[in-house]
């Protein structure tokens, strides 16, 4: 084998159809498009979800469900996350200086993940029923965040 003897296997190629040269070629006149209507013709392509005049099923679906734009910024902090700070007194400002939570968090709520066994305080941070229950067992309290 040589590379000047190359060459694709039977059946890989196949020739261009050439459409719109006369009748001898079967593609002639129409040039395989039929006769009228929008596929026929130059530029006939149409809107994606377009049905022809009848209302889209884009429309017709109901409009459903919602997303929350603060869902993301509401954070979850960990019990072993507050045994590690340097700090007593826990709020949302002190867990951004740690790095705790991110900058644009809006809340945060400390959830029984890890142990806790030093005495923490925490103001404007929410707590679940678990909690809340390690914290105030390690000698710490949660004060009630005023409902908005």
């Amino acid at each position: 084998m040589e590379l000047n003897n190359l060459k694709p296997g039977n059946g890989a190629k196949h020739a261009k159809k050439r459409v719109g040269r006369g009748i001898g070629s079967g593609l002639g006149k129409t040039a395989g498009r039929g006769h009228k209507g929008q596929k026929s013709r130059a530029g006939g392509f149409h809107k994606v979800g377009f049905e022809g005049g009848q209302m889209p099923l884009q429309r017709r679906l109901p409009k459903r469900g919602f997303v929350s734009l603060t869902a993301s910024r509401n954070v979850e902090v960990r019990l072993s996350s507050l045994e590690k700070l340097p700090v007593d007194e826990i709020d949302l400002l002190t867990l951004k200086q740690a790095g705790v939570v991110p900058a644009d968090a809006l809340s945060a709520k400390v959830i029984l993940s890890g142990k806790l066994t030093k005495k923490v305080v925490l103001k404007g941070v929410g707590a679940t029923k678990g909690a809340k229950a390690a914290i105030e067992a390690a000698g710490g309290s949660v004060a009630e965040i005023a409902a908005a």
